[in-house]
């Protein structure tokens, strides 16, 4: 009857040692950063820029190319990718502003010991050319070259 009893108690034990076997492996994966045989583990740092003036107009392709090779570059020579998109979103007096934009994409192996580099980047930028603001996204990525 002891069995009987114990029965439930030794299937929930073993169901959580292997969700916690689960977990640990997909947070892990296979290697020890958690990334595929010959990738590793890089942080990923996105900043979306809109392209719009206050009062009208938007900024142009040489001055978002004079920004880059003054702000960008020096900070992040190893390299960095740009997309180019459209945006919206709501501003500060809560209008819908819809505006060309741009998506910068950087990896390093730290977010953290960068963060100096993107805040003056994203402090450059709404300064220059009077911006609400500069959207930040970390996130980890598995990376291979």
């Amino acid at each position: 009857m002891r069995q009987v009893q114990n029965l439930p108690l030794a299937a929930a034990l073993l169901l959580a040692l292997g969700v916690a076997a689960f977990v640990t492996y997909r947070e892990l994966g296979p290697g020890a950063s958690g990334c595929a045989a010959g990738s590793a583990r890089m942080e990923r740092i996105e900043l979306l820029f809109g392209m719009g003036r206050k009062g009208g107009g938007e900024v142009g392709e040489e001055e978002w190319r004079a920004f880059l090779e003054a702000e960008v570059t020096p900070r992040f020579p190893a390299g960095l990718t740009v997309l180019t998109g459209y945006g919206q979103w709501r501003n500060a007096t809560g209008a819908i502003a819809k505006e060309p934009s741009r998506v910068l994409l950087i990896w390093a192996t730290s977010a953290a010991d960068n963060s100096h580099s993107v805040e003056a980047i994203r402090a450059a930028w709404k300064t220059r050319f009077q911006q609400e603001s500069v959207m930040r996204v970390d996130a980890s990525s598995c990376v291979s070259f």
